[in-house]
């Protein structure tokens, strides 16, 4: 039986399809339409020569009778009459029959079958998340040459993510206003969104000269050369504020080790700062009182009541201890330093502003449990937070810095907390091995800190970060325009869970990074190897052997990512943002690249092991080889099967600096490149002395 469709788009067969009424009928070619439904109707002539009856000649009873009948040949006229008549008849009758029940099938039709309704889909939109408008890095009064450099250390020492210049009234003299590309980026697949032009995103330096009203979000970022720049713009602040009420300050310092400079600095600096407020007719008398508190593990307040009193303002700043616990619970300090000092602000009916000094984001568990509170605390009671900060590093919690001992002159690497720039990590905990060591610059101040002055109405000052204990240093600047698209997400951390969670590609992503984390006692087995190893032939052996074991379990799950990853390249193309765009490139090349590298490792272990090198002790007989250290290099032992490998990887990795130039991206795909794809092992030396120093917690 053939098949048709029915109009709900069902296949019909003849139980779904309108039955006809009619009889079937058999057409003969060139016969009258009106013979032929004639013709169905009436009985065959029988052998017998029965008449054909008439409709009109009919027994008393009613039926038909051939014996009611004219005999053949008597009235031929009459009988060929009403035959003729009673065929017309016959056939208008079934014609209006036809009509008829062809009007009801088609009305019957009708009403069972529902008519497409009209569409309720609106117009397709593209749809930008809510950002504040300034959202961009500010310059304040620099000249910077942007660096061409793309190495891991640049040699500037200007900020690390400094821009070659401002928007609006910081344009330079005598040049020509530039113009931008207003898109946010390009996709194959994906809507292209405006977003506006540059001064949309950058007060251009003049957020104190604005009376602004209560509610309004504060600055991100606002990049400064030193700390003279940001203490200046700070007095600009406290000025436009005690134009309109008294006001009290307060000074919030971070006590571990590593600040003691800066606090001496500010120390010595607040003496301009406080002469300079002394000046303005507004700033005599109490107008403007000071308080001073600190934070470690613990908190502690260096000024029972607040004071005008400059000698008493420098003393309590000189009387900040330093914390060897390498806590700083910096989210809870902010929100006990207004919460002391709430009764004095409301009772004196002053402004309240909190200046928070630190070079660390925080302890983590206390900005996961306080920060919500702290900026509550703020906000009720009107108190705007300024933080003078570093750079976060780019999508890592940590940074290291190098310590060297007065006594034995050892270096040391100390962790210290510094990021991410978004409210989670967005990028790999490791880097193909094990943990990471870089200080690659993101570009924006540490989340915590940066949300903190943006929702109270303040500014993050985000100092240079070009310190000379910073391992593995990168002086990196990156341009404004070109870190525009990719503003960090600075909303309340559940939101932003609830959102990447909301998509399949940002939740892959997540997990990846979550799966090699190496911070994670549970993960870190199975997603790091060792790098280094025993001198001794037996021990290397046993070693070796262990960590290929490890390296073919992480190969098998880069293989398993590298699959996942190919799978959201539809959903990477429809991301409508151009940071998850870029994490998704980065990550999906670094994928690759680790997936040649850890096999690479396998294989050099291998060939170590049947034919180890000589040790020569390079660094001389008082140094001599302890260990064997694992290193990247250009060449690899395993072309014939990782080649093609290889060239997928450095295309991925060249396509990220193409398409996501001068940022955060661009310049870690550079430095996966120099890395090269291939590993060594070289001689290194551990000092005996070590295990005997005392090492600081900063």
């Amino acid at each position: 039986m053939s098949e048709s469709v029915s109009p709900s788009g069902i296949p019909a067969t003849a139980s779904t399809q309108p039955v006809a009424r009619a009889t079937s009928v058999s057409k003969t070619p060139n016969a009258p339409a009106v013979a032929q439904s004639a013709a169905a109707t009436l009985p065959d002539k029988g052998a017998a020569g029965k008449a054909v009856s008439s409709p009109t000649s009919k027994s008393p009873t009613g039926s038909t009778d051939a014996s009611a009948q004219p005999p053949d040949g008597e009235m031929p006229g009459r009988r060929r009459f009403f035959l003729a008549s009673g065929q017309i008849r016959l056939a208008l009758s079934t014609w209006v029959s036809l009509i008829v029940h062809a009007v009801l099938i088609i009305v019957l039709g009708l009403y069972m079958i529902d008519l497409p309704k009209k569409s309720e889909l609106k117009d397709l939109t593209a749809v930008i998340p809510d950002r504040p408008d300034e959202l961009l890095n500010e310059v304040l009064d620099t000249t910077i040459t942007p660096t061409e450099q793309l190495a891991l250390t640049s040699s500037s020492a200007a900020p690390v993510s400094g821009t070659g210049g401002g928007g609006g009234e910081g344009a330079i003299v005598g040049t020509s206003a530039p113009s931008y590309d207003k898109s946010v980026g390009s996709a194959p697949e994906g809507p292209s969104m405006p977003i506006g032009d540059i001064g949309d995103f950058s007060s251009g330096g003049n957020h104190y000269a604005m009376d602004l009203p209560d509610g309004t979000l504060g600055e991100p970022s606002a990049v400064v050369d030193n700390y003279q720049q940001a203490m200046d713009r700070i007095t600009q602040e406290i000025l436009n504020m005690l134009a309109k009420n008294k006001v009290l300050v307060i000074w919030c310092f971070d006590e571990s080790e590593s600040m003691k400079d800066d606090q001496k600095e500010i120390r010595d600096r607040i003496d301009k700062v406080y002469v300079e407020l002394g000046l303005a007719e507004s700033a005599q008398g109490d107008a403007l009182l000071t308080a001073v508190t600190s934070y470690g593990e613990g908190f502690h307040v260096h000024t029972a009541k607040p004071t005008s009193d400059i000698e008493r303002i420098r003393e309590a700043i000189g009387s900040v201890p330093v914390d060897e616990s390498g806590k700083e619970i910096m989210s809870m300090a902010v929100g006990k330093s207004i919460a002391s000092f709430h009764k004095y602000a409301t009772s004196g009916r002053r402004q309240l502003a909190l200046i928070l000094v630190t070079d660390e984001s925080g302890d983590e568990t206390d900005n996961y449990e306080h920060l919500e509170a702290a900026i509550k605390e703020a906000r009720d009671t009107r108190c705007v937070i300024y933080t003078l900060g570093r750079e976060a590093v780019f999508g890592y919690p940590y940074v290291f810095m190098n310590w060297v001992d007065p006594k034995t002159e050892i270096n040391f690497w100390l962790q210290i907390d510094r990021g991410p720039e978004t409210p989670y990590p967005e990028q790999l905990q490791i880097d193909g091995f094990t943990r990471r060591w870089d200080a690659h610059p993101s570009g924006f101040g540490p989340y915590e800190q940066v949300r903190m002055a943006r929702q109270t109405g303040g500014v993050f000052f985000m100092l240079p970060s070009p310190e000379v204990n910073l391992v593995a240093r990168d002086d990196r600047k990156y341009e404004i325009e070109a870190m525009r698209p990719y503003l960090p997400d600075l909303g309340p951390r559940l939101d932003y869970a609830r959102e990447r969670d909301e998509s399949e590609l940002r939740t892959t992503l997540w997990k990846i990074i979550t799966d090699l984390n190496p911070y994670n006692p549970k993960a870190s087995p199975y997603c790091t190897v060792q790098v280094t190893f025993p001198i001794a032939p037996q021990e290397f052996v046993k070693a070796a052997l262990a960590n290929q074991k490890t390296a073919l379990g992480m190969l098998q799950y880069y293989e398993q990512a590298e699959k996942a990853m190919e799978k959201l390249k539809p959903l990477r193309n429809r991301e409508y943002t151009p940071r998850w765009r870029a994490n998704y490139d980065l990550m999906y090349a670094q994928i690759i690249t680790y997936k040649v590298r850890i096999y690479e490792y396998g294989a050099y272990l291998e060939a170590f092991m049947k034919q180890p090198k000589l040790i020569k002790n390079p660094l001389g007989a008082t140094k001599k080889t302890t260990h064997w250290d694992i290193r990247t290099r250009a060449e690899t032992m395993t072309e014939d099967k990782t080649k093609d490998y290889v060239i997928m990887a450095k295309r991925m990795l060249e396509d990220v600096i193409k398409e996501h130039a001068g940022t955060p991206w661009a310049a870690r795909a550079q430095w996966e490149l120099a890395r090269g794809f291939g590993v060594e092992l070289i001689e290194a030396f551990y000092d005996p002395r070590r295990g005997d120093v005392k090492v600081p917690k900063l």
